[in-house]
């Protein structure tokens, strides 16, 4: 039995319950600041229990798992509680404020002995797979340009537009999902620069574009707004070049067009487009068996390497 708590009863929480309530041997418990909140949540989850705060659900000996599903900002402080009560911790992206923090963590997990996931859904996408797949036989040739268009308009009325609690703007807060895309598809970033279009340093960015350099030679580029809409509402296309064709997609997932060494199109994992499924069947074995699941604690680490480099040129 996988016995797992989530500390925070809010839109994460509700998205990770849908795919964990069907899973066999997971029994699921929710805290909040507000036990009147967590006994709800868990009612209509038909949870195991609740807490009325996340130290007494940290303590509790019938969790050996915690979610970290609060603001960025507690993020730190949670995980090292939870591992020094010695339970397994999965972590809610951004997963903590700086790199910095993965070693501070990475201490704390060995001598626990115990394991620490950050839960990116990006990495189990089934688009982020099928390209995988594409990059990998060589079915568009030799890669050369990636472009992903993520612009959306994104009305911010919780604690995403309190940098106190977020720890950053929204390619910190929602961009770095992107990053981990852009970072996870077999081609290795050797480094990534950023611009802010319209901003001011020092402002919370709104809208930037990501470029990242490959080996071999290829280059992304990542356009994430939370300001600029789609003239589709929401279907975005995105795409793939290579040296003998190209893979068009739905920037969410939706569909693959790909027309170089073969031509087919698919629609990947369409009852799964977010990854999120595909991601706890990893996690949840992982957990029982105490070892890294495919997205590893390393991978993470990289990727907040990588928004980091990505602000620090936005910044000069």
């Amino acid at each position: 039995m996988t016995s797992i708590a989530f500390l925070g009863c809010g839109f994460a929480t509700r998205i990770h319950t849908k795919r964990l309530r069907g899973m066999e041997g997971v029994s699921l418990f929710y805290a909040s600041r507000s036990r009147a909140r967590a006994e709800e949540y868990a009612r209509k989850a038909k949870g195991a229990g609740a807490f009325g705060s996340y130290e007494e659900a940290i303590a509790d000996p019938r969790v050996d798992t915690v979610v970290v599903a609060t603001p960025p900002t507690t993020h730190l402080e949670l995980t090292l509680a939870a591992l020094a009560a010695g339970k397994h911790v999965v972590v809610e992206k951004p997963p903590f404020l700086h790199a910095a923090d993965f070693d501070t963590v990475r201490a704390a997990r060995d001598a626990a002995g115990r394991r620490v996931m950050v839960a990116e859904n990006y990495f189990y996408k089934p688009m982020a797979e099928a390209l995988r797949g594409v990059i990998q036989r060589g079915d568009v040739g030799e890669p050369r340009l990636l472009t992903i268009n993520a612009l959306k308009e994104q009305a911010v009325a919780d604690w995403r537009g309190d940098m106190s609690l977020a720890g950053g703007g929204a390619l910190f807060e929602g961009g770095i999902h992107w990053i981990n895309f852009m970072a996870n598809l077999g081609l290795p970033v050797l480094r990534a620069t950023g611009y802010r279009p319209g901003g001011r340093p020092g402002e919370p960015d709104r809208t930037t574009l990501a470029v990242f350099e490959y080996q071999g030679g290829a280059v992304g580029t990542l356009a994430y707004s939370w300001e600029i809409g789609s003239p589709l509402k929401g279907l975005r296309l995105s795409a793939l070049y290579g040296t003998e064709g190209a893979a068009t997609f739905e920037t969410n997932g939706i569909f693959l067009a790909v027309r170089g060494r073969r031509r087919r199109v698919a629609l990947p994992g369409p009852g799964d487009i977010p990854g999120y499924a595909a991601m706890w069947r990893d996690f949840v074995p992982a957990l029982r068996e105490n070892r890294e699941p495919r997205f590893g604690f390393d991978a993470a680490r990289r990727d907040m390497e990588l928004l980091e480099a990505v602000y620090a040129s936005m910044d000069r």
